[in-house]
């Protein structure tokens, strides 16, 4: 038997998403309408099994008795089911349908305390991975964490897993007040402080170890990288990371040893990465001259890249602001984002921005594995913090290159069909091609549907458009239903493009050089505050435990994010369980009592009235 060409004339299983758009209760009919404005018809008759979409740490809701009462006009569907040929089409027959929510417009992930839960579950998980149900025991850390949570042979400790895996442990504590994960957060600190920091006297700076090699008592450091992009150079990203944890548990103890480490690391950036002649920061230094220059560095000699010049921002800049409202950090966030304004988009060969650079900012399109290719969640995440910089020093340009990117991505870089976020594509189609093409596959990582989620909830937070919201709720949707590892716990590194979990080499970890707690924690964490505070008018709780004298004069910075300037007041304080009232409800500061030693403090947030819509 052969095939006709064009004709698909075998059975497959895939995923339909989307809106209910009319149901044939005597067929066994539904239709939906995807992303894309396409409609499907979804036969029931295959005895296709019903759900409601459930939380990390919830027990299964089966719904399979309710399909018929579920199924309403306009209601947002997840459908995974089998395409049979028949008489020249295809029919596809339901096997597993996932509902949001009990009523049509009824999104479970914004309740008010879906993502803290969610939260508690991935660190309750990491927690027991790493160390088990004995003590905090950073030397018995390890970066490879299998699907289970057991550890693999591996002996490695990266500085930046670690650093990830904290900054996890810290935003679970400022969202529940748990003080497990606050001493998680601050023993990986100290570990991190007491084995991977080197500081350098002489050039009065701070740079991080790559990680340390451990085998019994022997410590063995690490100190250059050992991944292969970046093998026998100090890349600027390492340096970055290694800060992220550590800062966001500075957020919550305003320990001043902390600050010290990122001001000396920062000097470490301006010194060495920063390039004053053409702006922006080098990719990677050599690890004997540190410069950016030298030959040994081969292929990423002088070059700069989106993670030199942009992920300074959401691992540890804004949050270093937060915590401190110094005016340096606001230059140097704006410095950077200004740059990226400038140099990274590239409208007239591709949607997607430049990523790659030499040292004069022409483009780099054929480094290593990226050539000319787009990270679709570095697009995603270049729009997202482009908002949060809007909040602190508003420009044109930032408003309008991430609502371009907000408006541009969909159509280019998500599933229209399935639902959910795409990996790597190339940059640029070839004659004749309508779609932009995969680099290797057409699978989705976790970290990119973050990307995709904290974009959407700021660009409808802030600007208050319904088709920003709608793409925030598709992502969620996807991501809810697909990444949480109900079995095992905590999240799925990768699926495929129907949403299966893909379960092979390094994507079958939970822990790995490029997975910790980091961006599992960071959605939880801003996915809740944009919902509750900037999208559904619902109060926070926020927790921290400070020593009043290391904070100057007595001060404690509680503003959870970038937000638009009054969109959050403070509703009321406690510190150690006790009303207190010294604080400004506008400035988001607590004035804090002059105690020996350290205090909880619980923060209520609200919101104020929706900002203005502006399109």
């Amino acid at each position: 038997m052969t095939s006709n060409p064009g004709t698909v004339d075998f059975t497959f299983s895939d995923t339909i998403a989307g809106r209910v758009t009319a149901f044939d209760r005597a067929a066994r009919e539904v239709t939906v309408a995807t992303a894309d404005g396409r409609s499907f018809v979804i036969a029931l008759d295959g005895g296709a099994s019903a759900e409601l979409l459930h939380n990390l740490g919830e027990p299964y809701q089966d719904a399979s008795g309710h399909i018929d009462d579920l199924l309403t006009e306009g209601r947002f569907l997840l459908a995974y089911g089998v395409f049979y040929p028949q008489r020249g089409g295809l029919r596809f027959e339901a096997k597993r349908l996932v509902f949001t929510g009990r009523d049509t417009d009824d999104f479970r992930f914004e309740e008010a305390s879906w993502w803290v839960r969610q939260i508690q579950e991935i660190a309750a998980f990491y927690r027991r991975a790493q160390f088990g149900d004995g003590p905090v025991d950073f030397t018995r850390y390890r970066t490879e964490i299998r699907l289970s949570g057991d550890k693999t042979a591996s002996h490695i400790q990266e500085t930046d897993t670690i650093s990830r895996l904290v900054y996890g442990m810290a935003s679970a504590f400022l969202l529940t007040g748990d003080e497990e994960y606050l001493e998680v957060a601050e023993r990986g600190t100290e570990y991190l402080r007491a084995h991977m920091r080197f500081v350098d006297t002489d050039e009065n700076v701070v740079y991080w170890y790559h990680g340390l090699k451990v085998d019994g008592d022997t410590e063995t450091k690490l100190f250059t990288s050992e991944f292969s992009d970046d093998y026998d150079a100090l890349p600027a990203y390492e340096q970055i990371y290694a800060l992220a944890g550590p800062i966001q548990t500075y957020r919550a103890t305003g320990d001043p040893r902390i600050k010290a480490d990122a001001d000396a690391t920062i000097r470490l950036f301006d010194r060495f990465y920063l390039d004053p002649e053409h702006g922006g920061y080098y990719s990677h230094i050599d690890p004997i001259l540190l410069s950016a220059e030298h030959e040994s560095l081969g292929p990423n000699r002088a070059r700069k890249n989106w993670n030199s010049v942009g992920d300074h921002a959401p691992a540890y800049l804004i949050n270093l602001y937060l915590a401190t409202g110094e005016k340096a950090y606001a230059d140097m966030l704006e410095y950077t984002f200004d740059t990226i304004a400038e140099r990274f988009p590239d409208p007239e060969h591709s949607p997607f921005v430049q990523e790659r650079f030499h040292k004069d900012w022409s483009a780099d399109t054929t480094h290593g594995w990226q050539q000319d290719r787009a990270v679709v969640g570095h697009n995603l995440k270049i729009a997202w913090n482009l908002m949060r910089m809007q909040s602190l020093r508003p420009k044109d340009t930032y408003a309008k290159l991430a609502a371009s990117l907000g408006e541009t991505m969909p159509e280019i870089g998500s599933d229209r069909q399935r639902g959910g976020w795409y990996d790597v594509v190339e940059r640029v189609r070839a004659d004749g091609e309508e779609q932009y093409r995969f680099a290797w596959h057409d699978r989705k990582a976790w970290w990119q549907q973050e990307q995709a989620i904290l974009a959407y909830l700021i660009l409808h937070g802030i600007t208050g458009r319904e088709d920003f919201r709608t793409e925030a709720r598709d992502a969620q949707s996807f991501y809810n239903a697909f990444f949480l590892d109900h079995d095992e716990g905590a999240v799925y590194f990768n699926t495929l493009a129907n949403g299966l979990p893909y379960l092979l080499g390094v994507e079958r970890l939970k822990g790995s050089h490029s997975m910790s707690m980091y961006h599992s924690a960071e959605l939880c964490y801003l996915a809740a505050v944009y919902n509750n505070l900037l999208i559904n008018g619902q109060a926070m709780d926020f927790w921290f435990k400070p020593d009043p004298a290391d904070l100057p004069e007595r001060t404690l910075r509680v503003s959870p994010d970038l937000l638009p300037p009054g969109a959050v007041l403070i509703e009321s304080v406690e510190i150690d369980g006790e009303p207190h009232t010294d604080f400004d409800p506008g400035a988001l500061t607590v004035r804090l009592p002059e105690t020996s030693g350290r205090v909880k403090v619980k923060v209520r947030l609200t919101p104020t009235n929706p900002p203005e819509v502006t399109g």
